[in-house]
């Protein structure tokens, strides 16, 4: 791995791991982490109560820059995993969705729920 690269995944498991603090705060419990399928990876698992969310996190070096951090592409990605997670990590008929968390320096996890409604 690219000493590049390398630096891009603590990046990464630096932001979920933030990303994951925050959600705990707000009462929910985190399932799994970086679950990877043949159609793409989700970042965290996370339930409260009925609802299991299924979270894409993105970090950059700007709040500026987190405006293209997610597009269309990305979370289709995201929701072609959860077709093939969601029996696992909602096997009794809980709601699922799709949220993303945005991380930026010095700047509390932002956190965007229901994200992604099919398309």
């Amino acid at each position: 791995m690219s000493h590049k690269r390398k630096a891009a995944e603590n990046v990464g498991r630096r932001a979920e791991a933030k990303a994951a603090w925050w959600l705990r705060l707000h009462g929910w419990r985190i399932m799994d982490q970086r679950v990877k399928t043949p159609r793409g990876e989700v970042d965290l698992v996370a339930r409260r109560g009925g609802t299991v969310a299924f979270v894409e996190v993105k970090a950059r070096k700007s709040v500026k820059a987190l405006g293209d951090a997610i597009d269309e592409y990305r979370l289709r990605r995201v929701a072609a995993a959860v077709s093939i997670l969601a029996p696992k990590y909602a096997p009794n008929g809980e709601d699922i969705r799709i949220d993303v968390m945005l991380l930026a320096p010095w700047r509390l996890p932002h956190h965007l729920p229901n994200v992604w409604h099919g398309g």
